[in-house]
């Protein structure tokens, strides 16, 4: 049996703990001994990234909040034209940090993709100072759900205030998509005051799974 390498620890701003971890090729992030993400279910953000670009033309304004492992901002990247300008917000500098130290052969080479622009700091804060119409597009991956595990600030960008500001920083059209690990028909409903078209789509975490785990939310602006 292969061994798990713990390639490298971190506490969140909570004061949670975070630990990268290596098996047989494969990357696993936990925090606070909670499996929170792997370079081996990934299904999920892909489709995210698939639903959010389907209307934004060959040079849209993108915003993925959160990192990760990399996985949305690659689908995204494959999906949108050379002339356009993908931001992806990461709250937690380690996991940029990780991702060029640990996971370049994975999507960490894609933070110097001339599309790419990298800013750690808070989503919800971007979306607040950013301005009105500014995306076409804002994928949101920053925490485990409409119920915060990685950091209790994270509740703002799901509230009715953060909603509202979501809706007036994306384009007439825009859509955004919400990733959550569970099911929230409250959530989903509440969508609807700023959104149309709002959906709560069943996503696979591994292509050739048989259940459908976790739940992307998407509403397009009205």
């Amino acid at each position: 049996m292969k061994p798990t390498t713990n390639l490298a620890t971190a506490t969140t701003p909570d004061g949670a703990s975070l630990m990268l971890q290596e098996h047989d090729g494969e990357f696993f992030l936990k925090v606070a001994g909670v499996p929170l993400m792997s370079t081996t279910a990934c299904s999920s953000e892909q489709t995210m990234s698939e639903l959010a670009c389907e209307n934004v033309g060959s040079t849209p304004t993108v915003l993925i909040g959160g990192l990760g492992f990399g996985f949305t901002l690659r689908r995204v990247l494959e999906l949108v034209g050379e002339g356009a300008t993908v931001e992806v917000a990461e709250l937690l500098p380690i996991i940029v940090q990780w991702n060029r130290e640990f996971l370049q052969t994975i999507n960490g080479g894609l933070l110097d993709d001339p599309r790419t622009v990298v800013r750690e700091e808070d989503v919800f804060e971007i979306i607040r100072k950013g301005g009105r119409e500014h995306y076409d597009a804002i994928l949101l991956d920053v925490d485990n759900s409409p119920d915060p595990l990685v950091d209790e600030g994270n509740s703002r960008l799901y509230d009715r205030k953060g909603v509202a500001l979501i809706a007036k920083s994306l384009k007439p059209g825009g859509r955004v998509v919400f990733w959550s690990a569970h099911p929230d028909k409250a959530f989903a409903k509440s969508l609807q005051r700023d959104f149309k078209n709002v959906q709560a789509i069943p996503a696979k975490a591994y292509p050739k799974a048989k259940r459908f785990t976790h739940t992307l939310f998407v509403g397009d602006r009205k």
